[in-house]
């Protein structure tokens, strides 16, 4: 089904979490399967996602993500889940020891950055290892930013002014 979220991939991306580049310095990024139940597929394919707040942790061996916020299906009924519950991420075992072993350390925290259906099915999770931002930093990209659309920008009026 075409549309602006589809991608040549088979990918349909449901949310995006924006603000996660601002904020942090993403070192690398992984995919992981998200666990759902009852109705909560159908709210994901409504794109009734909030990424926001989101974060994910290693406990009891297993990966967890939280805060992420999927909206009750309008019609549903008694199937509705808690929408900020707990969910289970499924990755192999030696990617959730790596991960501890990096996030326990190095102080580094694993972030949402996007939740996508893979070939309309199967909902995933792009997960970021990621360092926060501090407030110089976050100047510096925003103004990084700025030059870069400015230069396009120039290069834009110039290219009209040629013809």
């Amino acid at each position: 089904m075409p549309g602006k979220n589809n991608d040549e991939n088979g990918l349909r991306i449901a949310a995006r979490n924006r603000a996660a580049r601002h904020e942090y310095f993403i070192l690398e990024t992984l995919e992981a399967g998200v666990v759902l139940s009852g109705t909560e597929i159908k709210s994901v394919r409504a794109g009734a996602v909030n990424l926001r707040d989101g974060y994910a942790r290693v406990d009891g061996g297993e990966l967890w993500l939280y805060n992420v916020h999927i909206s009750p299906y309008e019609k549903g009924t008694i199937y509705n889940r808690e929408p900020m519950r707990p969910r289970k991420l499924l990755v192999h075992k030696k990617e959730i020891l790596k991960l501890r072993m990096k996030t326990r350390d190095k102080g580094l925290t694993l972030i949402p950055l996007s939740l996508y259906l893979k070939d309309g099915k199967r909902a995933k999770i792009e997960l970021a290892l990621a360092k926060g931002k501090q407030t110089h930093d976050k100047r510096d990209s925003i103004a990084e930013r700025d030059v870069e659309r400015e230069i396009s920008r120039n290069l834009r009026e110039r290219g009209k002014r040629d013809y």
